[in-house]
């Protein structure tokens, strides 16, 4: 029995030949149909096939060829990775990630997420095994690439999506913009003037509120450009709110000064980090749970100093306003 050099398992033969399976390697057959006959001792027996039938093969269903695997599981950790710094939950990227390698047929793996970093390993005991480790920052929020990057997973797991398309998307996913900066003054504006309201504030405090929301959040954006620490820019966007209800109230506007504080700080507080901590801590991550739950706590701090800061300086100033 001849047997040719083995073939690509992503290539075509359009040859009438039969295929027998052999560990780690394929073979193609091509002597007379005799081999196919039950009688043929060369083939074992869970191997002979329907002299008229032909196996069909695809690259979902095809072995595994040498490196391909590293790729999928640097695809799988750029995905975790995307979801991860766009504010995805913990068992959202783990879950993404997981998904990803057993779509395109990854027996053996190892997954780890934490808020601040990935652990990915595939095929540990197999020459083509790989293991990546990633390092990823606390960042802010984008929604847009959640949705995009969990559109993304649903189509390769339902095998209409392959690894070359899967990298255009994602590259797709991850140059999605945020919104205008004006768009985001605006709004920013209007939510700030609307927790003043909410909380007691009359029309006075809200309008002088709604202006500063839109002063803060460009200067937000400013100190992100910027690459300000974190901590120091909510410091100083919450002196600045402090500082600027503290002049509209010298300067004679019939304004409260703490619904104004109270409506400006809204943007600066960690809702959605205290929220993802406590997910955490349900969902059995304690450890991401926690490094959540200090941020949340430490932001909490800041706008505590920057706030009190400024009020603590005003009550030393000769002749300030008393403050209640």
């Amino acid at each position: 029995m001849a047997y040719t050099k083995p073939t690509d398992i992503c290539s075509e033969d359009n040859a009438l030949s039969s295929e027998i399976d052999v560990p780690s390697v394929r073979y193609k057959e091509t002597s007379s149909k005799d081999n196919h006959t039950p009688n043929n001792p060369h083939i074992p027996s869970d191997k002979r096939e329907d002299p008229g039938r032909r196996r069909e093969t695809s690259s979902w269903d095809a072995p595994m060829p040498s490196g391909r695997s590293k790729e999928i599981l640097t695809l799988a950790v750029e995905i975790g990775d995307t979801l991860l710094r766009s504010g995805g939950e913990i068992y959202r990227v783990e879950d993404t990630i997981l998904h990803v390698l057993d779509a395109f047929d990854i027996e053996h793996y190892d997954v780890y997420v934490l808020s601040n970093g990935i652990f990915a390993s595939v095929n540990e005991d197999k020459d083509d095994g790989g293991s990546i480790i990633r390092h990823v920052p606390l960042s802010g929020f984008h929604l847009g690439k959640i949705a995009a990057i969990n559109q993304l997973s649903r189509e390769i797991c339902a095998h209409t999506c392959d690894v070359k398309e899967a990298w255009m998307r994602l590259e797709e996913c991850k140059m999605l913009p945020a919104y205008p900066s004006w768009m985001q003054g605006v709004f920013c504006g209007v939510g700030c003037a609307s927790f003043c309201y909410i909380f007691g504030g009359k029309l006075p405090d809200a309008i002088c509120t709604f202006f500063l929301g839109i002063f803060l959040q460009y200067m937000l954006l400013n100190q992100q450009r910027k690459k300000t620490s974190k901590f120091l820019t909510i410091i100083n966007g919450s002196a600045f709110l402090t500082a600027s209800s503290l002049i509209f109230l010298n300067i004679g506007l019939p304004v409260m000064q703490d619904k104004i504080v109270i409506g400006g700080i809204m943007p600066l507080l960690p809702g959605i980090v205290l929220t993802t901590s406590i997910r955490d801590l349900f969902n059995g991550d304690y450890l991401s749970g926690a490094i959540h739950m200090i941020d949340a706590l430490l932001t909490a701090m800041c706008i505590a100093v920057g706030v009190g800061t400024v009020i603590i300086i005003y009550r030393c100033i000769p002749g300030g306003v008393p403050l209640l």
